[in-house]
C-alpha cells in the first residue's frame, strides 16, 4: 500500500472488515489489502483497503463514536448509468437514502453519489444558473443528471 500524505481513516465499532469488503465489491480498482489484528487491544483490527485507487484505513474497536453527516465520501459519476449503479449497490447493501444525493450505508457512513458536473454547475458565476441547479438539487433524493443539467440550462422545471 502506497503511503499517501492524507489517508481517510474510518473507525467502526465492529465491522471494518465487512465494510471494506463491501465497498471493494462496489467500486472498480478496489480491494482489501491487509487485515492486521492488534493483539494488545482485544478484538481490534486494522484494515487497509483501496477504493478507486485511493487508500483507506479502517479499524474495528468497540469504543468507536457513531458516524454522522459531518463527514461523507463523495463519489463523482460520469453519467446517469454510473450514478444509478452505485446508488443501487448501496441500497441493495442496506443503505438508507437521504436528500440531495446522500445516503447512509448499513455501517453508518454517509456517501454522496453525484454527477461529475454538479459542483461546477453550482459554482457557475451566473447566480441564476447556480440557483436553478441548487433548487433542482434540493428536490431530489437520488440525483437525475439530465434534470440537473436542464435546470442549469434553463430548459427544465
Amino acid at each position: 500500500m502506497t503511503i499517501q500524505k492524507i489517508t481517510p481513516f474510518l473507525w467502526y465499532a465492529r465491522q471494518a472488515e465487512e465494510a471494506a469488503a463491501f465497498y471493494a465489491g462496489i467500486f472498480p480498482d478496489s480491494r482489501v489489502i491487509r487485515v492486521t489484528p492488534v493483539p494488545s487491544a482485544g478484538s481490534t483490527r486494522v484494515v487497509e483497503f483501496v477504493l478507486f485507487g485511493q487508500s483507506f484505513i479502517a479499524m474495528s474497536h468497540e469504543a468507536a463514536e457513531p458516524f454522522n453527516h459531518a463527514i461523507s465520501l463523495m463519489v463523482n459519476c460520469a453519467d446517469q448509468a454510473e450514478l444509478d449503479r452505485y446508488w443501487s449497490a448501496f441500497l441493495e447493501g442496506g443503505a438508507v437514502p437521504n436528500g440531495c444525493g446522500w445516503l447512509k450505508d448499513r455501517f453508518g457512513v454517509s456517501w454522496q453519489i453525484v454527477p461529475d458536473d454538479l459542483i461546477p454547475m453550482m459554482a457557475d458565476p451566473d447566480p441564476v444558473k447556480a440557483k436553478r441547479v441548487a433548487d433542482a438539487m434540493l428536490q431530489m433524493t437520488k440525483f437525475d443528471a439530465a434534470a440537473l443539467r436542464a435546470a442549469y440550462e434553463g430548459s427544465g422545471g
